[in-house]
């Protein structure tokens, strides 16, 4: 299988369960060769975030520049990028046919907002027309559509209301959502057709970094050119065994198992 070369364009977490640190890590266990761009630094823990600072959107851009007219990038994703001038910088610098996961993040799993309010339109009317696929969790969906979810067919109207903004796939993830009791219901939009994932849900607050993990396997899985539903599969599988074989780390909202297929190799089973 060929080394792919993903980029990630997000923020930083210094805890390391998630941005950039948790993308990263996702990349390289992966077997992708892993590359970023800084668009905010955080001051957080598994508990909260308590400071941003974000980076100028020039920078962002001269982040950009750089690297496409050096290093061949097989896929991007995105995660945070808290301003409209950034999600600008972003799509003004994208190579075209550059296959871009978008995980529109907007809040921390412990509540802090991490996107500006005016930044939504932003990623509406510019970011999702560029993407290849959007990965909103249910209150992302709710913001980006202004449907209300509270049954199956709610997430089902969402995703076909995202997909009609421009991007070519939708999944949006039902883990922050209680649709279906001990059910966690996953939404796959593609091309035209609605596909309803379950799975069980797992009985942990280690999910911290979730979203950026997921959106990170699913770079991967485009830069390999995997169809869509492969990458989805490919992706939910992945996040799935991190948040099963979570540890604790820290006294709040520890992070996701990355590192599962390396334990899988050194002790020949995950526990």
């Amino acid at each position: 299988m060929r080394r792919v070369n993903c980029l990630t364009i997000a923020g930083s977490d210094p805890s390391g369960g998630a941005g950039i640190q948790g993308d990263l890590k996702t990349f390289t266990v992966l077997g992708a060769y892993g590359m970023a761009v800084i668009t905010a630094l955080t001051a957080q823990n598994t508990q909260g975030v308590t400071g941003v600072h974000e980076s100028p959107p020039d920078f962002v851009a001269l982040q950009l520049k750089t690297l496409f007219a050096d290093v061949k990038v097989h896929a991007a994703k995105t995660g945070m990028l808290a301003t409209a001038e950034i999600i600008e910088a972003v799509v003004a610098n994208l190579p075209d046919g550059l296959p871009l996961v978008v995980d529109p993040v907007m809040v921390s799993t412990s509540g802090s907002r991490l996107l500006e309010a005016s930044a939504v339109e932003a990623i509406k009317s510019r970011l999702l027309p560029r993407a290849w696929m959007a990965t909103p969790n249910a209150p992302e969906a709710e913001v980006l559509t202004g449907i209300c979810i509270r049954t199956v067919d709610d997430a089902v109207a969402t995703a076909e209301a995202i997909t009609g903004m421009g991007v070519e796939h939708v999944l949006v993830k039902g883990g922050d959502s209680n649709l279906e009791p001990g059910i966690v219901v996953d939404v796959f939009r593609t091309h035209g057709q609605t596909h309803i994932l379950r799975e069980d849900r797992i009985d942990t607050i280690h999910t911290h970094g979730s979203g950026c993990a997921l959106a990170s396997a699913l770079c991967v899985a485009a830069g390999r050119g995997y169809s869509a539903r492969e990458s989805v599969d490919f992706a939910r599988e992945f996040i799935q065994r991190a948040i099963l074989t979570a540890k604790k780390f820290g006294e709040g909202h520890g992070p996701v198992n990355h590192l599962w297929p390396l334990e899988a190799q050194w002790t020949g089973e995950v526990e």
